[in-house]
């Protein structure tokens, strides 16, 4: 009931759905080469669904999907309970953007999956076992190879847990575990630039975080100023540009009319654009302080479903199955979302509250005091909050907001919500009646009934 009820926008759609950006994931397999933002690993991913239209693609993000949630009920002392399961992924299904991800042809499914793996690799007292564990370790390590900013956004992750380890005996809590969270964050590191020396023959990182900051400083105008105060100068070839650039982060990167490229495209331009960036930021450095926190905040407030996927978004998507996956073409052109029958204006008008008010929960149950038997729920409302702030930041600061970028993880907040409430309900206490001082009595019999249940999944 589960996978079904995650994979229902895509089959509902006819064809799994299709972002702008999928056709240049595909690319880099089909031209063995590396381009920003688009990892060739991703692309191999999806090369290999093509005899089968993509379905498969879709099919092996549901079922991790599942998997992980199931986990994630497990060492909450919520799982062996099949309905309950599909319940909760029909609630995620019908009421966040959860679907819309996971039958995407996108690697931005794989963000919220190796934040929740990160938080059951770090949960002490874990209910898993090696072979759980491994896979967790496998899932964060392939999705940091396939999205840049998972990397940064497990590397922010596994320093916060650095941090509260130790104070935590302080707090009177158990510390969190570092051996495998760090462990996924070595494989991602090491599998990214081994996967693009296998595919491309270029052992490095997918590139891109240069030009996408870049874009973001046009946007805000610090480009602009900085061509201001030092145009003309021969050194620097956007001068000749200084009073035609873009006023939006997306015109300066994909508009063929751009500067960029005009000067050759991202790799003629990336030593200019360092250039630029390390110079402004020397000499205003109070102005991108403060610029890098607006768009954060910006960032934090977008999460809206539904942000590149009409019709007219998926020309270069287009052309690529036809050179590509010429057989998928045509159920394609017959899907709901290349004849624009996508409407996300109800999903919104629910989603978006419900994500207001999950998020502003998040607080309280971050802040509040767990009980031991349920400390896990408190410790995902914790993990969750940190990374909904941290994606935030991350793509506030090196891209620009966008309703995708938030959208494909605040899910996160109404699910970690859920489970602190399952949590009460089976405690038959109300959730917003812990207490929240740190040397209240431990409630050991809810400790001792979480460990027997992990004694009994162990077996």
């Amino acid at each position: 009931m589960g996978f079904a009820a995650v994979l229902s926008p895509a089959v509902w759609n006819g064809f799994p759905l299709v972002f702008a950006d999928t056709g240049g994931y595909l690319e880099r397999w089909s031209e063995r080469s590396l381009d920003i933002g688009r990892s060739a690993l991703y692309g191999a991913f999806l090369a290999a669904g093509v005899p089968l239209r993509f379905w498969p693609n879709v099919a092996v993000q549901a079922a991790l999907t599942v998997w992980i949630v199931a986990l994630v009920l497990r060492v909450n002392g919520l799982g062996g309970r099949p309905v309950l399961l599909g319940s909760v992924m029909v609630g995620l299904s019908a009421l966040t953007s959860l679907p819309w991800y996971v039958g995407q042809l996108m690697p931005d499914i794989f963000l919220p999956l190796a934040v929740l793996a990160i938080y059951l690799l770090a949960l002490p007292r874990q209910a898993l076992t090696r072979r759980e564990i491994a896979g967790l370790i496998a899932v964060v390590g392939i999705a940091i190879a396939l999205h840049m900013s998972i990397l940064a956004l497990s590397l922010v992750l596994t320093l916060a847990l650095g941090l509260l380890k130790p104070v935590a005996a302080r707090l009177r809590i158990a510390a969190p575990r570092l051996a495998w969270p760090a462990a996924s964050l070595v494989a991602g590191l090491l599998l990214a630039p081994v996967a693009n020396l296998a595919i491309t023959g270029t052992f490095a990182l997918t590139p891109g975080g240069t030009t996408f900051l870049f874009g973001r400083l046009v946007q805000d105008g610090i480009v602009a100023e900085y061509l201001a105060d030092h145009c003309p100068d021969r050194t620097l070839r956007l001068c000749q540009y200084r009073n035609r650039l873009p006023t939006a982060a997306d015109d300066w990167l994909w508009s063929y009319q751009s500067p960029l490229h005009r000067l050759g495209w991202w790799r003629a331009f990336e030593p200019e654009a360092g250039r630029i960036i390390r110079e402004s930021l020397a000499e205003h450095p109070g102005r991108h302080l403060l610029a890098a926190g607006a768009g954060s905040v910006r960032q934090l407030g977008r999460f809206k479903t539904g942000e590149g996927m009409g019709s007219a978004d998926n020309w270069h998507a287009e052309s690529v199955l036809l050179r590509t996956a010429p057989g998928a073409v045509a159920p394609f052109r017959a899907s709901r979302q290349q004849n624009d029958e996508l409407d996300f204006t109800l999903i919104n008008i629910v989603q978006v509250p419900l994500a207001c008010l999950a998020m502003a929960a998040l607080v309280l149950f971050a802040a509040r005091r767990w009980p031991p038997g349920a400390r896990p729920a408190g410790w995902l409302a914790a993990t969750c909050l940190i990374a909904l702030f941290a994606n935030a930041a991350i793509c506030g600061v090196f891209s620009n907001p966008n309703d995708r970028y938030q959208s494909r993880i605040v899910w996160l907040a109404p699910f970690a919500v859920m489970i602190a409430l399952l949590v009460r309900a089976r405690a038959g206490t109300p959730a917003l009646s812990l207490r929240t001082g740190i040397g209240h009595s431990p409630d050991r019999a809810a400790s001792a009934s979480m460990t027997g249940e992990a004694e009994r999944n162990r077996q």
